[in-house]
């Protein structure tokens, strides 16, 4: 099969999946909507042709069934009910499933009759025989990776309660085919060692370090949440691929542990520790892209090769007035360019949150609350690897919000509050940034308690919490590990997972923070820069070092003579604010010889941050490629990433929100 031809099937499959799942949505929140009932036909009807001509039968038929209880819906010869959407909505997850697999193996495996028997069934006996089917209940759904297998079984595991300070950990991993399979495996045992503690292995750890296990081996390890030993496992060398679930509840009775001794226990944390899997957005592998644009950049490349052509003669007929003039063509034609190649790769925001709504129907619906989710600014656009990026921490966001945010309906009712809880995702655009928010609601967060939990797990001391307003303190749910399944009260473990969302939003040049209003609800706002690939820096000299401040960042370079000095600190005044003045060599401990009191100060925007920075010298201005920092750099305060200059040096970049 042509992969031009296959690959423009999948895109589309997963257009129309994502496009009936929401229509779906609407139909069940008003079943007399005929244009969403319209639209789930059309949309069906198109799915079930797409498979048959792309010879796909088992899908064909499933879509088929689909389209005929839809029609039977359409008719109102069968009544919307919770339970007939619950089938529908398995259907969909299974016709998913079957795009994913085709995607990665050309073609499917999984068997669709018993699903197609199930809707048959409802068609000849009504609505009635959809009661015992629960979403997601189909068998393979809910198993869409199968690149891990294994025969660990967790009654053969002996784990001592008492030893566990967290939770506990199963992690499935593979070290990919490796020639000396014994030793690989060894150092990336060792490499998770460093991490978190090993409760116990199957096989053996003599057998894992001596490569007696076939495809993969398995971990228990004591840490917070599955979220954090994903992430921590993501950046571990020789671990080609893995697979983490909590199996605390399994392995650890009575709840002699302190994860499981809260009421609600570890499923308050993580409600479905498959949902966010079978909800995961993959990386965006396809654009639109305007005509207009693709003129554009036609007649641009038209431009460089003809500026190539004169550069080339310049050089050779040693012509140096000519070649200079070229030069400053070819300035003009790269930077033009640039700008039109980035403008393609920005994607609306809609091409990741289009998936959210069933995200939090399927979570509401299990918790038994009652969720309206509300999404705003899905038009805005983002750089294609931040849209992608931020995919899982906004699922992580929004499965908090649901989780832990919104209360039960019963409980909303005592507080004088609406049976129904209200989430909004709200995109807006301010310049060269783009600000989402998550707001609820809900029971918001309980700042007494998590000063509280703030002193019990070593966070901060109590002096430091005294000195710290609320909204520090709500922004101390982003430390690794301040939250777990041992809450202080029913809102502090909101913060699970929500150091990974800190850190990837970091990681994109980024911030995050959290509002919140006890009884009223929580905000979490993400800042992302629109694009990441090139920015323009301001290089600064300190010792023998060089640093980049973002030009974005900068809003005036000063000589040191307009510092002084107040309550023993180094400050400079600018429109009567108080900036107070960060010396870069103090920061990064640089050796040599400085300029001390010397030197330049480079005062940074009030919207980023009321600082100034102290530098030797300002050199120059330069557009450069950032690199995001990766493994154990990941994540430092005060640096955002890493360019390379034309000569080959490398330059850090510096993170002016977290110096």
């Amino acid at each position: 099969m042509d992969d031009q031809y296959l690959d423009a099937f999948i895109r589309e499959s997963e257009e129309a999946i994502t496009e009936l799942n929401n229509s779906l949505l609407e139909l069940e929140s008003d079943p007399s909507n005929t244009e969403a009932m319209d639209s789930i036909f059309r949309t069906a009807h198109t799915l079930k042709g797409n498979f048959g001509a792309m010879g796909f039968d088992n899908a064909a038929n499933l879509a088929h069934a689909m389209e005929d209880l839809l029609d039977e819906m359409r008719q109102g010869e069968m009544e919307v009910t919770p339970d007939l959407m619950d089938l529908v909505f398995a259907g969909v997850d299974q016709i998913e499933v079957i795009v994913g697999e085709i995607e990665e193996h050309g073609e499917s495996e999984t068997e669709t009759d018993e699903m197609v028997d199930e809707l048959r069934a409802v068609l000849e006996e009504g609505a009635a025989a959809a009661g015992g089917t629960e979403t997601g209940d189909d068998g393979d759904s809910s198993d869409s990776d199968e690149s891990l297998t294994t025969d660990a079984s967790v009654s053969d595991v002996e784990v001592d309660g008492d030893a566990v300070d967290e939770q506990v950990l199963q992690a499935e991993i593979s070290v990919g085919d490796s020639d000396m399979l014994g030793v690989d495996s060894m150092l990336a045992v060792e490499s998770i060692e460093g991490r978190f503690d090993i409760l116990d292995s199957s096989p053996s750890r003599a057998d894992i370090e001596d490569g007696e296990f076939e495809d993969t081996f398995v971990l228990y390890l004591d840490g917070p949440d599955a979220a954090t030993v994903d992430a921590e496992l993501g950046t571990t060398g020789k671990v080609d691929s893995f697979d983490v679930t909590d199996v605390t509840d399994e392995l650890i009775s009575g709840g002699d542990a302190d994860t499981s001794s809260d009421t609600g226990s570890d499923a308050s944390a993580d409600p479905d520790p498959g949902a966010e899997e079978e909800h995961s957005v993959d990386e965006i592998k396809s654009v639109r892209v305007d005509v207009d644009q693709l003129d554009d950049l036609h007649g641009l490349v038209e431009q460089l090769v003809t500026s190539r052509i004169k550069l080339r003669r310049g050089v050779e007929q040693n012509n140096l007035d000519s070649t200079s003039e070229t030069l400053n063509e070819l300035d003009k034609i790269t930077a033009n360019l640039q700008n039109t190649v980035m403008d393609m790769r920005l994607i609306p925001l809609k091409k990741v949150v289009g998936k959210f709504p069933r995200l939090v129907r399927d979570l509401a619906r299990e918790l038994d609350k009652d969720i309206e989710f509300e999404i705003e600014g899905e038009d805005i656009e983002l750089d294609r690897t931040i849209l992608t990026e931020i995919s899982d921490p906004l699922m992580h966001i929004l499965r908090n919000a649901v989780d832990h945010g919104i209360e039960p309906p019963e409980e909303r009712e005592q507080a004088g509050k609406p049976r129904t809880g209200h989430i909004t995702l709200r995109a807006s655009r301010e310049r060269d940034h783009v600000i989402i928010e998550v707001e609820d609601d809900g029971a918001g967060l309980d700042v007494d308690g998590i000063r509280e939990k703030a002193i019990e797990k070593g966070v901060r001391s109590p002096e430091e919490l005294d000195a710290m307003d609320d909204s520090a303190v709500y922004d101390l749910v982003f430390h690794p590990g301040f939250s777990t399944a041992d809450k202080v009260t029913d809102t502090s473990g909101r913060g699970v997972g929500m150091d990974v969302v800190h850190d990837t939003v970091s990681q994109l040049d980024g911030s995050v923070s959290v509002d919140s209003e006890p009884g009223e609800g929580t905000t979490v706002s993400l800042r992302l820069p629109v694009t990441m690939a090139i920015v323009k820096v301001l290089f600064v000299k300190v010792g023998d070092e060089e640093y980049g401040v973002p030009i974005k960042n900068v809003d005036e370079i000063t000589g040191t003579e307009e510092a002084k000095q107040v309550n023993g600190q180094e400050v400079i005044k600018h429109n009567d604010e108080i900036y107070p003045v960060i010396h870069l060599d103090d920061t990064f401990d640089i050796e040599g010889e400085t300029a001390n009191g010397d030197g330049m100060l480079v005062r940074i925007r009030e919207s980023e941050r009321q600082v100034a920075l102290h530098c030797d010298s300002v050199n120059s201005q330069e557009e450069v490629v950032v690199k995001p920092l990766e493994g154990i750099l990941s994540g430092t305060p005060g640096l955002s990433g890493t360019a390379v200059l034309g000569d080959g040096n490398i330059v850090h970049i510096l993170d002016v929100v977290t110096l």
